[in-house]
């Protein structure tokens, strides 16, 4: 038998307990560590539920992996390509891409009686995928395009809406204007479908038609392109499948063909993703200071544990128990308060989740935050290694005041009073 063990289990299970001061300390500390581990879990759902939202959103607008011509400027102006390309098959092959899609942008302006309005047209074919947008789609429906003839359906932001005084099912006129040419080329288009993101930076500027527009406008080839947009299963494999897609771009060039490059969409657009890793920082503050008070909580605790059962320490002693037997004791007493205070940290953590994702309680303002509620990602494994850090931290803290047992005297400790 597991002599501290069941030492220990005696002492946590007592209802005798309560006389003791050291009990409402103990409560306190234990609230002390529910609260602190129920934050951390709150807060780490919270920001990976927001870093996911962000990430998908910036992804749905541009995929994750692009392949342009190698002359093309960070402009929407772009340089055609060829959508015939070699390696195109080989791609579609590598684990981890879901899709290969074609697609071309160009600039314009909408314009009303009264109201101007920057755009960028991002022309797509039927086969692209339209997950992302029928997501976000708030009103009306997506363009029924076509292998044949060109549709004159758009979808637009609730925004860019608003700011035009449009409605659905509303022509609209869009001007465009090439280097070569002085006078504007106008689309007359109509407004099929309205969509919302919340991302402002690209609501107030994409809209989506038909790819054969552009390809008009443009005096493109049939098979001409701005270029690819690959969607891989993981974000995080972006960037080694984004080496292996521009190996077989290398691979499968030719001789005096275009010149291609890959370009992912982090480095796209650095300025987020790197205000993304920022929010991860301080969420680090947050669990680090968050432990160590729970820690602390936990060792003045132990301390009036150990002060209140220094008679029990004695007898112990003096029956020729260790000092490792006597500690593993209060270590054990100590394992058993801290697993219940996280348990009923996370109960809390988990209700606090369940319910923002189901009922979602917290709203936010989109212009500040890029979403209309607080996202929340409920994840296993998230909450696994919070608990394991929480209660090996806690539990590491707490050897150095058991040192305090190994001083204690014998003799003076059973007739303490």
């Amino acid at each position: 038998m597991n002599t501290e063990l069941f030492i220990a289990r005696k002492l946590f299970f007592d209802k005798s307990n309560k006389k003791y001061l050291s009990h409402k300390i103990i409560r306190i500390a234990l609230f002390g560590i529910a609260l602190g581990l129920a934050v951390m879990i709150v807060s780490v759902a919270v920001v990976t539920g927001f870093k996911n939202e962000i990430r998908s959103k910036i992804v749905g607008f541009g995929s994750h992996i692009q392949i342009i011509n190698f002359d093309s400027n960070n402009s929407y102006e772009t340089k055609p390509i060829s959508k015939n390309q070699a390696f195109v098959p080989e791609i579609k092959k590598i684990k981890g891409i879901n899709r290969v899609d074609v697609y071309a942008t160009k600039p314009g302006m909408i314009k009303t009686d009264e109201y101007l309005q920057g755009i960028v047209f991002k022309g797509v074919d039927k086969d692209y995928n339209w997950a992302f947008f029928k997501k976000n789609l708030i009103e009306g429906r997506i363009p029924a395009l076509n292998d044949s003839a060109r549709v004159n359906e758009i979808i637009l932001s609730e925004q860019v809406l608003q700011l035009l005084h449009l409605k659905l099912n509303e022509d609209v006129f869009i001007y465009f204007l090439n280097e070569d040419e002085n006078l504007p080329r106008i689309l007359q288009l109509k407004v099929c479908g309205i969509y919302r993101t919340g991302l402002e930076e690209f609501d107030n500027v994409f809209i989506l038609g038909d790819l054969k527009h552009i390809q008009r406008l443009n005096d493109w080839q049939n098979d001409q392109v701005s270029g690819f947009e690959i969607t891989v299963d993981n974000f995080f494999s972006t960037e080694e499948i984004e080496q292996r897609v521009r190996n077989q771009v290398i691979s499968y060039s030719e001789e005096n063909s275009t010149i291609l490059r890959t370009l992912n969409i982090t480095r796209e657009y650095p300025q987020i993703f790197d205000w993304l890793s920022v929010i991860d920082m301080n969420v680090w503050v947050i669990l680090i200071l968050l432990s160590v008070v729970a820690g602390f909580n936990m060792i003045s605790g132990l301390l009036v544990l150990i002060l209140e059962r220094i008679n029990m320490i004695g007898i112990l002693k003096a029956l020729g128990s260790p000092n490792w037997s006597v500690r593993k004791v209060f270590l054990y007493l100590s394992f058993f308060l801290t697993g219940s205070g996280m348990l009923w940290g996370n109960i809390i953590a988990i209700a606090i989740i369940v319910i923002q994702k189901v009922f979602h309680v917290v709203k936010l303002d989109p212009a500040m935050y890029y979403v209309d509620v607080a996202p929340v990602n409920f994840s296993i494994l998230h909450i696994l290694i919070l608990n394991l850090a929480s209660i090996t931290i806690t539990i590491l803290m707490l050897v150095i005041p058991s040192f305090l047992i190994s001083k204690i005297s014998p003799e003076k400790a059973i007739r303490f009073d």
